[in-house]
């Protein structure tokens, strides 16, 4: 018999393998898996410098948890000029920059020269008895000028997806939700954690049971001491003895004049450990009683925490400070709970979970000042005044500074039109002024930013992205590095386009779509948006100019 031809044989051979091929693919077609839930969680004011200094103390589960099983990248950055809460938490949530965004600042001044207040909205108020509603409380989102991650999940699963967010601030959780989630933040009267008449008129029976249990009352009379070791904390910088009579050392001892939980007490809360141990808690609550990652409609959950005390923290006592430091380490502990609670929940191999950071934290001036480095505290009323009496000498008209929020500044238009003023030489006068003033790096106009004349540099386009043509001011003012905008003379602070403000944490966890590995590539805090809307195969929020970590999926 003889045997077929090599060409022959190869065809057949070929022929066979394409079909079997074809019939295994219509048989067991490929199935993505989307996250039944994802976690995208904000530490308020945790430079990257502290999670990279510490991390050698960290424990098991929290931090190291997220470095050793998820991607780490070391090289994230708020990459917009004005690093403040209201801003890097809009960015996490949108992939935009202010000047697409809106939300140029936590307070900013309209037109009519009247203070707002990033979600503040007057049409609303905080639900619940007890949770007054002050003129520029957070209660919405209306400010906020484009669409964000949740509300595409939202819109793709017919808002069957559900979008539940919680802060110690409002803020926090407000800028978070977008415009069709739920947010929920901390009260600083009662304890509680309250929401808006903008998203509801009556709590449901799990918030209802929570707020019922008084938590926050459980805290009173404990006292906040140090978690490791005192040689642990011996590379930390000196008590700042602080001016304004509060307790500056440990132990914090959570107490009251009263004797008994009052608002004096709730607010000490805020500024401890405490205020993240009650949101985590808040949060699982929140779990269970929505029943997110379990959606009986088969499709994802968003669940965004932001939580706030390493910020008030950092303020009160630097982040080069022992109780910086241990805020840490336990918010590591507190983390580590947190995710052994979502594995027995819902697997965390069903959970993707992101942490960042909203910006990150400048050292207090004492602290810099003695490392040899001219950190000056620069009295924003005194420069702003300041200006106001050389441009009334230069063009004999008084107040053409309307209103000022550092670094913004916004001219009188009327004034300067009335008497026939040329509005770019007021603005150039201005800047040569304030750029002759101690402790100011660089001044941009409204003239720059509209005609393109703000330059190439780096420090430019971030101002660049900053700026909102309709919102912001006709002057940006920059400080000297470490240089801090207070009348404060004990605080840190944060708000500058430097590394030690826009450096920030960015991990991301989930087995089933990320690589673990440190990656050390340039990334942007904005990226989060884009990459997530790939991971949930929705479309990205309208305005995000971020790019998809492409190099961290599986």
């Amino acid at each position: 018999m003889s045997r077929p031809a090599p060409l022959l044989r190869l065809l057949a051979l070929t022929a066979l393998a394409g079909s079997a091929v074809t019939s295994a693919c219509a048989a067991a077609p490929v199935k993505y898996e989307q996250p039944k839930l994802v976690v995208v969680m904000v530490v308020d004011g945790l430079p990257n410098e502290q999670v990279m200094r510490y991390r050698d103390q960290f424990g098991q589960g929290g931090f190291r948890r997220l470095m050793e099983q998820g991607a780490w990248f070391t090289n994230a950055f708020q990459a917009h000029g004005v690093t403040v809460t209201a801003v890097g938490h809009t960015a996490v949530s949108t992939g935009a920059y202010p000047y697409r965004h809106g939300i140029i600042n936590n307070y900013w001044y309209d037109a009519n020269g009247k203070k707002v207040y990033c979600t503040e909205d007057g049409r609303y108020h905080y639900l619940g008895d007890g949770e007054q509603t002050q003129e520029h409380d957070g209660t919405s989102p209306a400010n906020l000028r484009v669409d964000t991650i949740g509300d595409q999940l939202r819109y793709a699963t017919g808002n069957q997806s559900k979008v539940v967010t919680v802060s110690g601030k409002d803020r926090g959780a407000i800028l978070l939700a977008g415009k069709t989630g739920t947010a929920y933040m901390y009260m600083e009267k009662t304890g509680s954690f309250a929401t808006s008449t903008f998203y509801m008129n009556a709590y449901p029976a799990w918030a209802e049971h929570f707020r019922a249990a008084h938590p926050q009352d459980r805290y009173y009379g404990q006292s906040w001491t140090k978690l490791l070791p005192d040689a642990a904390y011996a590379g930390d910088a000196p008590y700042v003895e602080l001016a304004n009579g509060k307790q500056s050392r440990f132990p914090f001892v959570f107490k009251s004049d009263s004797g008994k939980p009052d608002a004096k007490y709730y607010e000490s809360l805020k500024g401890s450990p405490a205020v993240d141990e009650l949101t985590l808690e808040f949060a699982r609550a929140a779990i269970e009683g929505e029943n997110l990652g379990r959606n009986p409609a088969g499709v994802p959950d968003l669940l965004g925490v932001s939580l706030s005390a390493h910020d008030i923290i950092n303020h009160s006592f630097g982040p080069e400070s022992a109780m910086s430091h241990d805020h840490l380490q336990r918010l590591d502990r507190m983390l580590a709970n947190f995710f052994g609670y979502l594995d027995k929940r819902i697997g965390l191999s069903n959970v993707l979970v992101v942490l960042t950071a909203d910006h990150g934290f400048t050292n207090s001036p004492a602290f810099s000042q003695a490392r040899h480095i001219d950190a000056l505290r620069i009295d924003p009323d005194k420069l702003v005044s300041g200006l106001d009496k050389t441009l009334a000498d230069a063009y004999h008209v008084n107040k053409l500074v309307k209103s000022s929020m550092l670094p913004e500044i916004w001219l009188d238009d009327g004034l300067v039109e009335k008497n026939g003023l040329s509005r770019a030489d007021v603005e150039a006068r201005a800047a040569r002024y304030l750029l002759a003033q101690p402790g100011i790096a660089q001044v941009y106009t409204r003239t720059q930013f509209e005609n393109g004349g703000v330059g190439p540099t780096r420090l430019g386009l971030l101002m660049q992205r900053a700026w909102n043509r309709q919102l912001s001011g006709d002057l940006m003012v920059v400080p000297q590095p470490y240089s801090l905008f207070t009348k404060s003379l004990t605080n840190a602070s944060h708000g500058a386009p430097y590394n030690y403000d826009a450096n920030v944490p960015l991990l991301i966890m989930g087995s089933r779509w990320i690589k673990p590995g440190t990656y050390a590539g340039y990334t942007e805090v904005v990226d989060i948006a884009p990459t997530l809307a790939h991971l949930l195969r929705v479309r990205p929020p309208a305005a995000a100019e971020g790019r998809v970590l492409e190099q961290v999926l599986r």
